[in-house]
């Protein structure tokens, strides 16, 4: 079956009886194949392929005058294939998937990170002076309430709320923005 002779139609007798033998024994094998791929299709269509594979490199396996079928050969080898892949697969560590670990730091790329920044300043621009004066020693600079109220000459009581309103007013200009408002 590795060679064979070619056909009118361009094709091999190799081929031919590998066609033959996946119209056969396909099915019994795929079962066979899906049960000890706990139901893993893909898997289990692979390891059919590899199978066919297999027999397409041992005919001499195929044409043996001891066996009444070949489907018994096709079955030890597709369960010792089965068997394989999966102890390969139990060697490995798992594989990640395309979703995000729960610890993982997300890191926005710097395109987003601009176009907050510029929204977040045409969002800052429509505040009073009093209220952008706070906000920006509060969450720009860093300063406590007391450092604040110091450096503008307002109790410390103003400050917290001149905050407290400025960030409403900001949570209406930036409605996209709430979460990251707190």
């Amino acid at each position: 079956m590795t060679a064979g002779t070619t056909l009118p139609d361009g094709t091999t007798t190799a081929e031919h009886e590998l066609a033959a033998l996946q119209r056969e024994h396909g099915r019994p094998l795929f079962a066979l194949l899906l049960r000890l791929s706990d139901g893993d299709r893909q898997r289990a269509e692979d390891l059919v392929q590899e199978t066919l594979v297999r027999a397409w490199q041992h005919p001499e396996a195929l044409r043996a005058d001891a066996f009444d079928s070949v489907r018994p050969w096709l079955l030890t080898v597709a369960r010792r294939l089965a068997i394989d892949a999966r102890r390969a697969r139990l060697a490995r560590p798992p594989e990640a998937g395309h979703e995000v670990p729960e610890n993982a730091r997300v890191i926005a790329d710097h395109a987003e990170r601009a176009a907050t920044t510029l929204d977040v300043r045409e969002a800052v621009k429509t505040l009073t002076p009093e209220h952008r004066d706070v906000l920006v020693l509060l969450y720009f600079l860093g300063a406590s309430v007391a450092e604040a109220a110091q450096t503008l000459g307002i109790p410390p009581g103003t400050v917290k709320s001149r905050a407290y309103y400025a960030l409403r007013a900001l949570r209406r200009v930036l409605p996209g923005y709430t979460a990251d408002l707190g």
